[in-house]
């Protein structure tokens, strides 16, 4: 299984529209994909469609209670994608891991147990905390919004240098998939600075597509809709088909084959 993290510390920039809507495309185009939520605010599961009441096992579990993937799973109305939720009781997992035995390597150790998906998305909470380590170290890659503003780049400095940490004591197979330029606004002269800022210094690593403010990408959620079922035509959902086909050529081509 793939495994792909989609982080960045920096709250509001598009991290879990992200996670939801490529994890759509990617179950669209026939692959079988597991979608964690690992932030306690549960914001994937609830812009997915999936309720607090239906929420009976959560990550907190496999984390914590060492649940199974099949055990905590719940199958979305998206044929293909199956969620593994978020509660509040994850709040607590930060505090809980810090004296657990290799308490960076718990959802490594969970999704190793789960044959029954071809690619999982985790989408992590804005901090650097365990739960956002425990996602770098279970995953191949990671995929990293970035809004297109001035203090996002000061982030994203020091994500890579998290990356490279984890590389060296937890993960050294973790790469970086790619950075997608989120909140893309062409009428803002900084946004095209920040892009040309970002490209300049990362060159290969930023998508080519790139992901626009978008009315209908912000009332998605409130309908429990990715925006690519919510509006199938909007620039929003258009430019999330267009990352994920571009995505998608960057995985390998053993995977693409399937």
């Amino acid at each position: 299984m793939i495994t792909i993290a989609v982080a960045n510390q920096k709250g509001g920039v598009g991290k879990t529209t992200t996670a939801i809507n490529i994890a759509t495309a990617l179950a669209a185009t026939g692959w079988k994909v597991l979608l964690i939520d690992l932030d306690p605010q549960g914001n994937a599961s609830t812009g997915i469609g999936v309720s607090a009441a239906e929420r009976e096992r959560s990550s907190y579990d496999l984390l914590i209670e060492q649940a199974s993937v099949a055990s905590c799973m719940i199958p979305t109305r998206i044929p293909g994608l199956d969620l593994i939720p978020a509660t509040v009781d994850l709040s607590g997992a930060e505090v809980e891991l810090v004296s657990a035995a290799d308490r960076t390597g718990k959802l490594r150790a969970a999704l190793a147990e789960d044959a029954g998906h071809e690619i999982c998305l985790i989408d992590c909470p804005p901090s650097l905390g365990l739960l956002t380590l425990n996602a770098m170290t279970a995953a191949n890659s990671l995929l990293v919004p970035l809004q297109c503003e001035f203090f996002a780049l000061e982030g994203l400095s020091q994500l890579l240098q998290t990356v490279e940490r984890v590389q060296d004591r937890f993960n050294p197979d973790l790469g970086i998939l790619g950075i997608v330029l989120t909140m893309y606004d062409r009428r803002n002269r900084l946004t095209d600075q920040v892009a040309d800022d970002v490209r300049s210094c990362l060159h290969g690593l930023v998508f080519e597509s790139v992901i626009p403010r978008n009315v209908r990408l912000s009332e998605a959620p409130s309908h429990g809709l990715p925006a690519l079922i919510y509006d199938h035509a909007c620039t929003g959902s258009q430019a999330y088909m267009k990352l994920a086909r571009e995505l998608i050529s960057r995985l390998p081509e053993r995977r693409k084959a399937a």
